[in-house]
């Protein structure tokens, strides 16, 4: 690949990962403890219900838009660089690679747990927080918050191993 298509393969990742970046950190500082704060100064019954519906959505798009950047830019990145093998290329595509996976196991599998928890416990404020089904719940709620932790992280690696490629000696191409 000549430089122009590398330095654009560059450029469109890194506009897409901070995109995306940009939502999940909005997502995880504002829409998440705004839902369940507003409901809440309204007094509104079943307020974490509700809340959990709102934050379970917007969730959903973050985590699934989250694994279509991440495969779609390993695939350009694996296409653009691919004469450019060094080790912030196995870096930057490890780190595409682990925000894929995250976002993935936080949709598919631990948000999917999630949403059958909630329904078996139709209104988890009315369940004892004794009770397995809450504590699974509240555990998956945690392995959740691990999770796009993890592919914020892997996002920031691969916006930090994309804009410097160039600097790091890579970014170099064959003709």
């Amino acid at each position: 690949m000549n430089k122009r298509v590398s330095a654009s393969a560059r450029g469109l990742s890194l506009s897409f990962l901070s995109l995306w970046l940009g939502a999940a950190i909005f997502f995880s500082s504002v829409v998440a403890p705004a839902a369940f704060a507003a409901l809440r100064s309204f007094q509104v019954a079943n307020m974490n219900e509700i809340a959990g519906t709102i934050v379970t959505r917007a969730l959903s798009a973050i985590n699934v838009s989250g694994v279509l950047i991440s495969l779609s830019l390993l695939l350009l990145t694996v296409i653009a660089e691919r004469k450019n093998i060094e080790a912030s290329f196995f870096a930057g595509t490890f780190a595409l690679t682990l925000m894929a996976l995250a976002t993935a196991v936080g949709h598919w599998v631990i948000a999917a747990r999630m949403r059958g928890l909630r329904l078996a416990m139709v209104a988890i404020d009315q369940v004892p927080p004794a009770d397995p089904r809450r504590i699974a719940f509240n555990n998956l709620h945690r392995y959740s918050v691990i999770a796009l932790m993890l592919a914020m992280l892997a996002a920031v690696a691969a916006i930090i191993l994309t804009g410097f490629r160039p600097l790091l000696g890579t970014g170099k191409t064959s003709s």
